[in-house]
C-alpha cells in the first residue's frame, strides 16, 4: 500500500512536467488551422472529409478562445489584487 501511495505522489507531481503550455497549445492549433485552409484553397476533399475538417476547426478556434479568455481573467485578477 506504501508503494502504491509514493507512485501516485511521484505521478502527480510529474504530470506538470509533461503539461503543454496555452502557447505551445495556440501555435499547434494555427498550424492545423493553415493545413485545413491549404486543403480548403485544393478543394481536392468530399464532402464528409470536408465537413469533419471544419467542425475540428471550430473546436480548435473555441478552445483558443477560452484559452485567451481565462489568461485575461487570471491577468485581471492579479492586476486588480496586485493593486490593493
Amino acid at each position: 500500500m506504501l508503494k502504491g501511495m509514493i507512485a501516485a505522489l511521484a505521478i502527480g507531481l510529474a504530470l506538470p512536467a509533461f503539461a503543454e503550455s496555452d502557447t505551445a497549445k495556440d501555435v499547434k492549433d494555427s498550424a492545423a488551422n493553415a493545413t485545413d485552409s491549404a486543403k480548403d484553397a485544393l478543394h481536392t476533399d468530399s464532402g464528409a472529409e470536408k465537413t469533419k475538417r471544419h467542425a475540428k476547426k471550430k473546436v480548435r478556434n473555441a478552445k483558443k478562445q477560452a484559452r485567451a479568455t481565462k489568461n485575461d481573467v487570471k491577468k485581471d485578477m492579479k492586476d486588480t489584487t496586485d493593486k490593493k
